[in-house]
């Protein structure tokens, strides 16, 4: 049996990585982008970003801090050369149906309360919207350092700070 070649385990890293983290990927998109067309741009180039460097992928760290650091990265900087500051109005495509039988006030409210949140995170400095997105991905403080550059104990006290903000921010 031969080994793969570079083309061909860059190929399979990637098939694996999209496999186990596409979601993420997509959840991690929404934390950084309003608009719909803008998210499946940004998730677009992050797919590209994450192809292109697995060519230079040598297992120094895990497949899954791999992924983050080049999403991340990706979505830092695009974010910031891009960063519209005027308001996003939605479609009515970006609109969930909501079924006939479930409380429609009460599914508003949660709408509403999801939207206020993700516009507080992505308002957020981009290193503590990358803590809090990689959180709410549920990697541990040492994970996230990992991916960050900063200290676990600097990455556990930014959470603590960023959840007290968003609590209150989240209340007014």
């Amino acid at each position: 049996m031969t080994e793969p070649s570079g083309g061909q385990r860059r190929d399979q890293l990637y098939e694996e990585a999209i496999a186990a983290f596409g979601d993420a990927l997509i959840r991690l998109v929404g934390g950084y982008e309003a608009d719909a067309d803008r998210r499946r741009d940004l998730l677009q180039e992050i797919h590209i970003a994450l192809w292109r460097s697995l060519a230079g992928f040598n297992q120094q760290c895990s497949l899954r801090t791999w992924v983050y650091r080049v999403a991340h990265n990706r979505a830092i900087s695009l974010s910031v050369r891009t960063r519209d500051k005027r308001a996003r109005l939605l479609a009515l495509d970006d609109f969930t149906p909501v079924a006939a039988a479930v409380d429609l006030d009460r599914a508003l409210d949660e709408q509403r309360a999801r939207d206020h949140i993700h516009a507080l995170i992505r308002s957020l400095n981009p290193i503590d919207r990358e803590v809090i997105l990689l959180h709410l991905e549920e990697l541990d403080a040492a994970s996230i350092a990992e991916v960050t550059g900063l200290s676990p104990a600097n990455v556990a006290t930014k959470v603590h700070r960023i959840k007290r903000l968003l609590i209150e921010q989240g209340t007014r």
